[in-house]
């Protein structure tokens, strides 16, 4: 037991360097492109999670699917691969991949009011103070922002908390439905593919009637960009990682591990785009208290 729950450990460690290291190639890609990379991150983890899930089924064999399960995996998909990623990515274009990482823990903040909310689950004392530690952490990200409330600065990185604060509920959302679905069809690598098909179908119907999705997805093909491409490849070995992880140790020890990708992500921020990105003492603060509320709400 002890030897599954180091490899776990290693496992969501390894899971939160490569979402840490997507944030900040996000960043890095997004600057002066008319796409940000949200839809070829799509496109790397369908083709990723389905080339897993065919080599795993061809060795073992495949698990037993219904549809039933398809459709929770194609729901989870749109609020977890088309809202929750694709405003993630909208987030860093504004913010910056420190000031939105820490936004990510805004994730488990919604998960636990809809489990309270939806699923009729027990708001214990310690959720209750990981709640307010995380909202400490909100208000002090927000009120550690540069500039005037009218500056056009200070406009562009308050609809970046709005797409972060967006990005988390349709994150915690899409878990629930997540997670109906593997109780029908135990196979994270399928629930991935088709999660991500769906999300990005839907960003192609947006792209009907939106000009920035659709210039997004010309330029994807016209104009790739090896930065983008890198993000959405460790974005996506992040998420099979992560699911990795869970099948090795309990959730609350993945999660707790997981919520270091913030202080990884302030690490390689500082390394490589201090250029265009401050690390200041409110960031560390909204750092320290996220994480401080999520492990008070793990360990409830």
């Amino acid at each position: 037991m002890a030897s599954a729950f180091l490899v776990g450990d290693a496992l969501a460690l390894a899971s939160a360097t490569c979402f840490a290291i997507s944030n900040v190639t996000i960043a890095r890609g997004a600057r002066d492109r008319e796409d940000n990379g949200a839809f070829v991150s799509l496109l790397l983890t369908a083709a990723i999670s389905g080339a897993g899930w065919l080599a795993v089924g061809l060795g073992r064999g495949f698990e037993p699917v219904t549809g039933r399960a398809l459709l929770w995996f194609a729901g989870a998909g749109v609020l977890t691969a088309f809202v929750g990623r694709v405003f993630f990515y909208e987030s860093v274009e504004r913010l910056g991949a420190m000031r939105s990482a820490a936004l990510k823990r805004l994730n488990p903040f919604f998960g636990v009011v809809l489990g309270v909310a939806v699923l009729s689950e027990a708001l214990t004392r310690g959720m209750a103070a990981g709640l307010v530690l995380i909202l400490a952490s909100f208000g002090v990200l927000v009120g550690g922002t540069r500039g005037g409330a009218r500056s056009p600065a200070s406009r562009l990185a308050f609809a970046g908390y709005a797409y972060g604060v967006i990005s988390a509920l349709g994150y915690a959302a899409g878990y629930l439905l997540r997670k109906m679905g593997l109780a029908e069809a135990h196979d994270a690598l399928l629930g991935a593919m088709v999660g991500t098909l769906a999300g990005a179908a839907l960003f192609l119907a947006t792209a009907a009637f939106n000009a920035d999705y659709a210039r997004a997805v010309k330029a994807t093909f016209a104009r790739p960009s090896a930065w983008l491409i890198a993000a959405g490849v460790m974005s996506s070995f992040g998420q099979i990682l992560y699911f990795a992880a869970l099948n090795a140790s309990p959730m609350s020890r993945v999660a707790l591990i997981s919520s270091i990708e913030i202080f990884i992500t302030l690490f390689l921020g500082y390394a490589f785009l201090r250029k265009h990105e401050a690390l200041t003492a409110p960031l560390i603060l909204a750092a320290i208290l996220g994480v401080a509320g999520t492990a008070a709400i793990f360990a409830a």
